[in-house]
């Protein structure tokens, strides 16, 4: 069984870090049970279907996404009810030997433990989403406020219920180690970020992709593509359009939304900077066909965190064969471990000056970009496919 709040899981035909490793559990022969959440801006009920060797349960929520603080943090301690409730009409003749979970949420730890009891099951936690550290960091949740010691208590005794815990880099282990020392260090290890790599011949016919956005063919064009919130430290990503708005080398496109990409909609509007392309909604596979007409991908985090993000967009760059240019806080090794494998460059979020050098070296030199996509292509294979992370989980499991 796995349960998570992602509502792409919904239809394991989309592409994604989840939907892709639930289907090379099918793939392998294993019965997958999906419990995610719809919500309730959709005015779809509880139900559920089945595909095959895959049932999916959708269960009824408030809104997670898009939504108020209050709505979102609501929902969030109502959703393990729901889900109990669900999987107890649904799916009460069933029995699971593993259940496989993410964070965020963090409030799934009681239904863990009666599902774990119920079924005698093996539990493994992938590690996405530190909280409520990640609140503090951006200020967002203070450590005074009983709200954090409440979600404290509720990340312990998840890490507790949990028989094992996959970490999306080294240094995601390291910090859960030090930060929980009660945690046996057997049960943490590295299961990153992975996806089933897209056939790169599909997208060999992109014409109308540079037509249907207007995007010029003699610059070279950087993407930044994915959530626009908080973590991402937008003002930053601003900050380096303002100061390349009348460089003629570049192009830049921002595909996504979240609750920053108001920040960006206002700055276009008002500066009408011509390079630069804002789309707000994009669909996976026209971004998919978008980024393989562009040169650079890039990343950036929030400067103020002291947990160590891993942002699953990195994987999209790679397939895709981009070098990576990022600006990212000291505290996460997504920058290190690109540059030490020669597929990406990073500075620390706020460093204009370093950040737009690194640019100007990758704009001239499309060799370079060519080589650091070749290198970050190779990495991907051997370390962020699902295959990697279905043997990670499984290699706990097969003496059952």
């Amino acid at each position: 069984m796995f349960l998570s709040i992602s509502t792409a899981i919904s239809n394991l035909d989309n592409r994604g870090i989840y939907p892709d490793l639930l289907r090379k559990f099918a793939d392998e022969g294993h019965e997958v049970y999906i419990v995610a959440p719809v919500e309730r801006r959709l005015k779809v009920k509880t139900n559920h279907k089945t595909n095959k060797n895959v049932t999916t349960l959708l269960v009824q929520t408030l809104n997670i996404t898009k939504t108020n603080l209050f709505e979102k943090g609501v929902s969030t301690l109502l959703i393990e009810y729901l889900f109990h409730k669900a999987i107890q009409k649904y799916f009460k003749d069933i029995k699971f030997e593993l259940i496989l979970y993410s964070t965020p949420p963090i409030t799934f730890n009681h239904l863990i433990k009666k599902l774990k009891l119920k079924h005698h099951a093996s539990t493994y936690l992938l590690l996405k989403d530190i909280f409520p550290q990640n609140a503090v960091d951006l200020r967002v949740l203070s450590k005074i406020n009983p709200l954090y010691f409440y979600f404290r208590k509720k990340e312990a005794d998840l890490y507790k219920v949990s028989d094992f815990i996959g970490c999306m880099s080294p240094a995601n282990v390291s910090y859960l180690k030090k930060s929980n020392p009660e945690i046996p260090a057997e049960k943490i290890e590295v299961c990153p970020n992975s996806i089933t790599p897209v056939n790169l011949d599909n997208f060999h016919h992109s014409n109308d992709v540079w037509i249907n956005y207007n995007v010029p063919k003699d610059k070279t064009i950087c993407v930044y593509g994915g959530n626009l919130g908080k973590p991402q430290g937008i003002d930053f990503l601003i900050q380096v359009l303002k100061s390349n708005n009348n460089n003629k080398e570049v192009f830049f496109i921002v595909a996504g939304s979240g609750t920053e990409a108001y920040k960006i909609k206002q700055y276009r509007e008002v500066e009408k900077q011509e390079n630069m392309l804002f789309i707000p909604q994009l669909q996976r596979n026209d971004f998919d066909c978008l980024l393989n007409i562009c040169d650079i991908g890039l990343i950036f985090l929030d400067p103020r965190y002291t947990i160590p993000n891993y942002p699953s967009r990195l994987l999209n760059y790679l397939e895709f064969k981009k070098p990576v240019l990022m600006a990212i806080d000291c505290n996460t090794d997504v920058g290190t471990i690109a540059e030490k494998n020669g597929y990406g460059k990073w500075v620390e979020n706020g460093n204009l000056i370093n950040f737009n050098l690194n640019l100007s070296t990758l704009v001239k030199n499309p060799s370079l970009r060519r080589t650091m996509g070749e290198k970050g292509y190779e990495f991907l294979i051997n370390n962020y496919t699902v295959d990697k992370s279905y043997e990670t989980i499984l290699s706990h499991f097969m003496h059952k």
